[in-house]
């Protein structure tokens, strides 16, 4: 498959053991079609049998990380036509993409600028350390959309910020998480000046570049097991859950509010 969206730059830093992925839309929006996360799934496998590569970076446009699921892609638009069957299906690419590069053997390093939204934050969290702009914010829409947080994203917050803030973000889906506010949560591990989180994680991926690779890896591979050893259990019914929300009032309330930039009104149904 051609990538139109993502580039990839190996042979960095201390013996070239660092390698750049940049995900760039060309625009401000950096959103998640379904092209586009194809693109970012398969893109791991670049890294499948590369011995190489210690640390791989994960970044967006100078102003954008990702304002999350793209709700104008006509791909994705097309699931009120789908069967429930096809729908869960195509729900999967989403979570599928993020534990991608959840399971890379090498660390991941994202680097955040501008917003971090919706899928896009899914993303994120499925990488081991996450350094951003000072004027970086982060949002999970989901709910107030009439919709589950899915993506496998529900444990991977509990794991770095704990049940009452990932209830919080989750629930409370208008409110912005700014830098300064992720950083006290626990959810972002360092903040920066805006345009320098790249360079701050180059930083701080040669230093993990300059380490035993052997090791390194073998580190990742023994705390991810144990942190995220309940992970399938907990996020097992993510597609399905997805589909069952698709199908309610609330969901074409959320949806239909958020085109018409008004206020939605939910009734639980």
């Amino acid at each position: 498959m051609e990538r139109r969206f993502v580039k990839v730059e190996k042979g960095l830093g201390p013996q070239g053991r660092i390698a750049v992925v940049r995900f760039d839309r060309g625009d401000t929006i950096n959103a998640l079609s379904g092209q586009a996360m194809r693109e970012l799934r398969d893109v791991t496998r670049d890294f499948e049998d590369d011995l190489e590569t210690s640390v791989v970076i994960l970044t967006g446009s100078a102003k954008a990380f990702s304002a999350g699921f793209d709700l104008k892609d006509p791909e994705g638009r097309q699931r009120d036509t789908l069967s429930v069957g096809e729908r869960i299906h195509r729900q999967r690419l989403g979570p599928r993409m993020c534990k991608a590069w959840q399971d890379l053997d090498q660390v991941t390093i994202a680097a955040i600028e501008g917003h971090c939204i919706g899928g896009g934050a899914a993303l994120v969290v499925s990488l081991d350390f996450r350094f951003c702009g000072a004027g970086a914010h982060f949002r999970i829409p989901e709910v107030e959309l009439g919709m589950n947080m899915s993506w496998g994203s529900i444990p991977r917050l509990l794991a770095l910020i704990g049940p009452a803030r990932t209830k919080q973000a989750v629930i409370l889906a208008s409110d912005r998480i700014g830098a300064a506010e992720a950083l006290d949560w626990g959810l972002v591990e360092k903040v920066v000046e805006d345009g320098q989180a790249c360079a701050s994680a180059m930083e701080f991926a040669e230093r993990i570049a300059a380490q035993p690779p052997i090791p390194v890896r073998m580190t990742k591979a023994s705390v991810n097991r144990l942190a995220h050893a309940l992970d399938d259990l907990a996020a097992h019914m993510d597609a399905d859950q997805n589909v069952l929300t698709g199908l309610t009032e609330d969901y074409r309330e959320g949806t239909s509010a958020f085109r018409e930039k008004r206020k939605p009104v939910f009734k639980g149904r």
